[in-house]
């Protein structure tokens, strides 16, 4: 296979994928740097919990570095920062992340650390009860922050059933009410190697990565194994046929916040996001784009303006997003509906078409030249779909994304007249 990321001389070869007994996959690429990331992905995030446990997934990432039979709590962190390396951690409604950077020669001292905390952690009923107090504070920061309010109460509008429509941080209440013993049970059934996928790259022979993971996994396995849990594939919701609208007033804004959502494919429909990907950035992507030019840098109606398409693994949302003065609301709401119309009756030109297909494609590439950005890409495509190839083949597939595409992806997908409309303004 071959693909626009594959042209750079910093890529020794195509990643190798194995598959161990135990249901562990490795994806591993040498790579001349001297640096070796190992990334570890789970197939499990906030959308495989009930409303019940809603936070679960996010609070047992907290927990998972609280200590294990073999490391004392605070020896992890402790190893991994006495050797210069690099470790942090994400949840999403999708999958949660774990990574480690450290120097080839401490990779195989270290990496089997970062197995252990994943499939031993000892979730200890005081350790627990003193982190839901720093899970706490942090769903009360995230309240705090105005934009974050806003895109909480978008996607709330924005779906009527799917779990994404659901805080990955949980709720207060939630949270609060959790038990160990509900994270125990989550964690003996999520954190298998069924479920799993590590993605080793840098400066060491694949072949000695492979092992060193796999041996780690092996010895990592704790006795027991309960039955992995399944989750049963989302059905997507259709999409909005008249405008679902929530107004707020939100006495800490100095400016209003807008954002209109479409329902649009997701990652296992990922044909479809090409040309999704593409009207984005004709829209809202730079300062040539479409919106920001017309309603930012010649109507001066906002203040910043975007678009996104986001591709939740079950089903994506596209959304543009605006901060503005509140009388501009009306006028704004408008002109956002006749761009949309625009790009339904017009194919885009050949020459925007040519760059905005080019400025996508390379910002894909530079965001995943360091070991650790593309273990990030192929952890997150083998993880989602068992398949590393759109890591490999994105940037082509951008490329021959036409301009008739585009225009049928804003017919399908982004009708004027059926959209959610959140906005808060100032008190």
């Amino acid at each position: 296979m071959t693909s626009a990321l594959l042209d750079s001389p910093a890529i020794a070869q195509t990643p190798s994928v194995c598959h161990l007994p135990n249901g562990l996959t490795i994806v591993a690429q040498q790579m001349p740097v001297e640096a070796v990331s190992l990334n570890v992905w789970l197939r499990v995030g906030s959308a495989v919990e009930t409303d019940a446990i809603n936070g679960v997934a996010h609070f047992l990432e907290h927990m998972i570095f609280k200590g294990t039979p073999h490391l004392k709590l605070g020896e992890f962190e402790q190893r991994i920062e006495q050797r210069g390396a690099a470790t942090n951690a994400a949840t999403s409604q999708d999958y949660t992340h774990y990574y480690i950077t450290t120097a080839p020669d401490d990779f195989t001292t270290l990496a089997p650390l970062q197995l252990d905390v994943l499939l031993n952690a000892e979730l200890a009923a005081e350790a627990f009860t003193r982190e839901r107090l720093v899970v706490l504070e942090e769903i009360r920061r995230a309240a705090d922050s105005a934009g974050r309010r806003v895109y909480r109460r978008a996607m709330t509008t924005c779906f009527a059933q799917l779990p994404y429509r659901r805080p990955v941080l949980g709720t207060e209440e939630t949270v609060a009410a959790l038990s160990v013993e509900q994270m125990r049970d989550f964690h003996a059934r999520w954190y298998q190697p069924s479920r799993m996928t590590a993605v080793v790259v840098g400066n060491l022979p694949v072949e000695a990565m492979v092992a060193t993971v796999a041996t780690a996994c092996e010895q990592a396995l704790p006795e027991r194994l309960v039955p992995p849990g399944y989750s049963k594939p989302l059905t997507p919701e259709p999409l909005l046929t008249a405008i679902a609208r929530d107004e707020a007033i939100d006495p800490q804004l100095q400016q209003a916040r807008a954002i209109a959502l479409w329902r649009v494919p997701g990652l296992v429909d990922r044909e479809e996001a090409y040309a999704l990907d593409v009207l984005a950035a004709v829209l809202g992507r730079g300062r040539l784009s479409r919106l920001y030019r017309d309603l930012r840098e010649e109507r001066r109606l906002v203040q910043a303006i975007g678009a996104t398409n986001m591709t939740h693994r079950w089903q994506g949302v596209f959304y543009i997003a605006a901060q503005l003065p509140a009388e501009n609301l009306p006028r704004v709401e408008q002109a956002i509906a006749d761009h949309l119309r625009r790009c339904q009756d017009e194919p885009v030109a050949a020459a925007d078409l040519d760059r905005i297909c080019t400025q996508v494609a390379n910002h894909f590439i530079f965001s995943n030249e360091r070991p650790g950005d593309r273990a990030n890409i192929y952890g997150y495509y083998q993880s989602q779909l068992g398949d590393i190839a759109p890591a490999l083949n994105y940037p082509e597939r951008i490329r021959a994304v036409t301009a008739a595409d585009v225009q049928a992806a804003a017919q399908r997908y982004l009708n004027p007249e059926a959209y959610a409309f959140v906005s808060a303004r100032p008190a």
